[in-house]
């Protein structure tokens, strides 16, 4: 087995080491700790969390690669398989490998068209029996609606006992907080009224254990959201899709914040002739149609890697080299925005008694940045930056159904939605590729749209007066 670490792979550890950094930074600082505290005792906030991290751990596993070894072909030699394999495909199992022949229905056990094929030697025109989805049956046209029902409630069932032992592990939690009154804390927990909203989480991760057990357990005999034109899992699609969503998502925001920090705390605090050139940047870059800018971008990227097609090994490096450049471009055409805020903030900032003290003393210029305005502008930029990764979520599905996304072999909401588009024209309508897009979609945007509702009503000081 041989290691694959792409671009976008170093930069999903990179940033998981850097939260837990940021963790630890703010467990130090008491005002911090508190404004993060005062956010996760919001209920829909601590249970977007919880969401958001369950997302996030079908990132990770889809972020370690390896390819297999092929046998060799020479003595000393070894190959390796051009295909690269991701723990969340190993999870997968037969699932992530299995292709029918082209579309089958949700929980189908037969293709959706009909087609001519041989039966006890006659040519017959009819639904053919899918090669993985209800293989298992004997009589289908009798047994399906129990097996189904069998493997979901055996799913939820399983997800129901770990439930369960995450239930009755958050009460032990509890009574150890409360120096080992397990009653009390079970009674705090039924009401309620415990410090953070631990209720909410186990209701919301109860619904979140049924779904995925239920899932899990009819994925072992059936297509749950269906195939697609090439006989896939539509469900492995949706799966892989997340990944591609959090990186854009984060990846461009880390690019927009040092861009829209630097240039607009340049402008704003030193003025003058920096002030009129920065200004005119990123007047410049809005004036231009973003989707225009990016596409010309795009183009001439996939122009440079179509012409060296030897500085990648496997066709997934090529178009995650891809994916990882767009987030580069997304976020240099989209930090204008925060930038005009930053500049805005540092003018009003610059104009404080103490600021202009710490002038008249000769304090330099970088350690008043540094010391008195980066400090000050940090709760606003967070603000905006969380509440802009949902915002980049989606831009990546626009780009990506007007054709500059991300290479079409990339898994991605934007490239399931651009595929529905044209089954959804078809007789009858093939609807799951859209759902399952949307489905996924909805629940990643609506839980970091809710989050960042907390961490804005928790962070800015203006908000938490008027409550």
């Amino acid at each position: 087995m041989k290691p694959v670490v792409l671009l976008t792979d170093g930069f999903v550890f990179a940033l998981l080491v850097a939260g837990l950094a940021y963790v630890l930074h703010a467990r130090r600082r008491p005002q911090l700790a508190a404004n993060w505290r005062l956010t996760l005792q919001r209920p829909a906030a601590a249970v977007s969390a919880l969401i958001l991290g369950a997302f996030l751990v079908v990132a990770v596993a889809d972020s370690l690669h390896w390819r297999v070894a092929l046998p060799a072909v020479a003595a000393g030699q070894q190959a390796w398989s051009p295909e690269t394999t991701s723990a969340l495909d190993a999870l997968l199992g037969p699932l992530a490998v299995t292709r029918e022949r082209t579309y089958s229905s949700p929980l189908a056990y037969q293709g959706f068209r009909k087609e001519s094929f041989e039966r006890d030697g006659k040519p017959v025109r009819d639904y053919p029996r899918l090669k993985f989805g209800g293989a298992h049956l004997k009589d289908p046209a009798r047994d399906w609606a129990d097996d189904v029902a069998r493997l979901a409630w055996r799913g939820a069932a399983w997800g129901a006992m770990g439930w369960a032992a995450l239930a009755v592990l958050s009460v032990l939690v509890l009574g150890l907080s409360r120096a080992g009154s397990f009653g009390q804390a079970l009674a705090d927990l039924m009401r309620g009224t415990t410090r953070y909203p631990v209720r909410s989480m186990l209701l919301a991760s109860a619904v979140l254990a049924l779904a995925v057990g239920a899932a899990a357990s009819l994925s072992t005999g059936y297509h749950v959201f269906g195939t697609d034109r090439v006989g896939a899992s539509v469900l492995v699609a949706a799966l892989k899709s997340v990944r591609t969503a959090l990186v854009i998502g984060a990846l461009t925001t880390l690019v927009v914040l040092p861009l829209a920090l630097a240039l607009g705390v340049a402008a704003g605090y030193f003025r003058g002739w920096v002030d009129e050139v920065i200004q005119y940047i990123y007047t410049l870059l809005a004036s231009i149609p973003d989707v225009l800018l990016i596409a010309a971008a795009v183009l001439l990227l996939q122009v440079k890697i179509d012409s060296n097609p030897t500085l990648f090994e496997t066709s997934l490096e090529r178009a995650d080299a891809r994916l990882f450049f767009l987030c580069l471009i997304l976020g240099v055409t989209s930090f204008t925005g925060l930038c005009r805020l930053v500049r805005g903030e540092t003018m009003k900032l610059r104009e404080l008694e103490y600021i202009q003290a710490a002038q008249a003393f000769g304090v330099p210029a970088a350690r008043i940045l540094l010391r008195h305005i980066l400090p000050n502008i940090v709760p606003i930029v967070l603000i905006s930056t969380v509440m802009q990764f949902s915002a980049f979520v989606l831009a990546e599905a626009v780009l990506s159904y007007v054709g500059v996304g991300v290479d079409p072999k990339t898994a991605s909401f934007g490239v399931m939605i651009n595929t529905a588009r044209l089954e959804l024209a078809a007789t009858p309508v093939i609807w799951w590729t859209l759902a399952a897009a949307f489905s996924f979609m909805f629940l990643i945007v609506l839980a970091a749209n809710l989050f960042a509702d907390a961490v804005r009503d928790a962070f800015d000081p203006r908000t938490r007066l008027r409550s």
